[in-house]
């Protein structure tokens, strides 16, 4: 089921009024039979998957806590960490290993075909990991109910792409009182409002110029090619983050506050700058989880440059099963660590910050052409047309013939806006402007969603994220 398809738009009204109808002590079943049919939607058989795992999760994180033997508390954490990595491992990874050692080590190749993966695996297996490993931290006591645990895991606004939500801050929530009266109407609206803008008006409609592109790279020159990669930056970051956006507003509906998962990346005035505004719940789940484990920076140079590339590589793995996402992540980690080097070589030395943003802007969109390439080969084909061949013949002329000039004029438009509406947040200017609140502000979202209904893509196109 998907946030932009009708049968959503019935599914919704129809659990929120359930919920706040329902006995209190009623409402975290109701909401956790609400979540499962949601999921169940997407594959009932993958539903079990999601059962199991977790229940699985809860079984050991009691026993971790109960107890005293740290022999067995490692145990039962080894048995958490390799029975939820053995299922991503199983449905992500199996084919490419299994494919990969065929083509390598025999001529007779009898290659297996992709499988479905469940939706959401990836997030809320990665969730469900990181309260078994707090458990065994001590962090927490393994007190919370079967239930209330079930829904932390598979609450349906976010468990399917996140963000992945920390058991500190979610659990709480679920375990406290809510009141209909105090329901955030207005950060529904907005974040609702907002996230269907970035998804239905701007990504959907990027995505009409970009998939062609990416299916016939040979017909566009190395200038189509770079804004093809600007374009799918854009297109990725407000799929994703409509996607983060729509969770958080529904969410408030049952007085629900979801972390924050994005803080302006596009205006990112270095790749370290981008990282620390980007999927702020995945790049805090490696950073604690992976990093610090591996000591952090807490340990000789190169230790250190290591464990950066190893985090920034392993977090390319975790999108999938494919040397081009390897690729993506080697290459932020190699800038990453360099402008670390050269932030510890030189600590005085600063950049204008637009020059930062035009230097991020475009290495960033160079990255995300291999996030989205089909194949090495094909990323081969366009990283040797844009830094070896490189030619503006007929301009951008085949990129504005896919849709014609006046849709890549409004797409442009739409554009401005985001960046606009991103500009706002990051300096703050409502607050010098006495009439924003009142006026500008309103006016502002009931623009968005006449956009939606005006040039919005109805066609209930996937989240990109789904497929992680």
């Amino acid at each position: 089921m998907l946030f932009n398809s009708l049968i959503f738009l019935i599914f919704l009204p129809c659990v929120f009024l359930g919920y706040w109808f329902v006995n209190p002590k009623w409402r975290n079943i109701f909401l956790l039979l609400a979540s499962y049919y949601f999921y169940f939607s997407y594959n009932p058989w993958f539903l079990l998957l999601l059962i199991g795992t977790s229940g699985l999760d809860f079984y050991l994180a009691q026993l971790i806590s109960n107890s005293n033997n740290n022999s067995k508390r490692k145990t039962f954490l080894i048995l958490s960490i390799v029975s939820n990595i053995g299922v991503l491992f199983i449905f992500k990874y199996f084919i490419f290993f299994y494919n990969s050692g065929v083509q390598l080590f025999s001529n007779n190749e009898h290659l297996l075909s992709n499988i479905i993966i469940p939706a959401g695996l990836s997030f809320y297996t990665f969730q469900s990991i990181s309260y078994t490993i707090d458990v065994y931290r001590n962090k927490y006591k393994a007190d919370d109910t079967l239930i209330n645990f079930l829904l932390y895991v598979s609450f349906f606004p976010h468990m399917v792409a996140g963000p992945i939500m920390r058991h500190h801050i979610l659990m709480p929530q679920l375990k406290a009182s809510h009141y209909f009266k105090d329901i955030d109407w207005e950060g529904v609206l907005k974040f609702t409002i907002w996230g269907f803008f970035k998804k239905m008006v701007i990504a959907d409609n990027i995505a009409l110029i970009v998939n062609p592109i990416f299916s016939d790279v040979g017909s566009y020159n190395s200038l189509e090619l770079l804004v093809a990669g600007f374009l799918f930056l854009i297109q990725l970051y407000c799929d994703f983050s409509g996607y983060s956006d729509i969770a958080t507003g529904v969410a408030k509906l049952f007085k629900i506050d979801l972390s924050l998962n994005w803080k302006r990346p596009l205006l990112s005035s270095s790749i370290t700058d981008y990282w620390k505004r980007h999927h702020l719940s995945l790049t805090g789940w490696f950073r604690e989880y992976v990093y610090l484990s591996l000591g952090g920076n807490r340990v000789s140079i190169n230790r250190w440059a290591f464990n950066i590339l190893f985090v920034f590589i392993l977090s390319g793995f975790w999108h999938g099963a494919n040397i081009t996402f390897l690729i993506w992540g080697a290459l932020n980690g190699i800038f990453y660590l360099s402008e670390g080097l050269i932030k510890k070589r030189f600590p005085n030395l600063k950049f204008n910050k637009l020059l930062g943003w035009l230097y991020t802007t475009f290495f960033i969109s160079v990255f995300f052409i291999a996030f989205r390439s089909e194949s090495a080969a094909q990323l081969l084909q366009i990283y040797q047309s844009i830094f070896i061949d490189f030619n503006t013949s007929s301009g951008i002329s085949h990129l504005i013939h896919i849709k014609g000039s006046f849709f890549f004029t409004i797409l442009l438009f739409l554009i401005m806006i985001l960046y606009i509406k991103e500009l706002n947040e990051e300096f703050d200017l409502e607050s010098k402007l006495s009439i924003y609140k009142t006026f500008l502000k309103p006016s502002f979202y009931f623009m968005m969603l006449f956009f939606i209904f005006l040039f919005g893509n109805f066609n209930a196109n996937t989240f990109i994220y789904f497929q992680f």
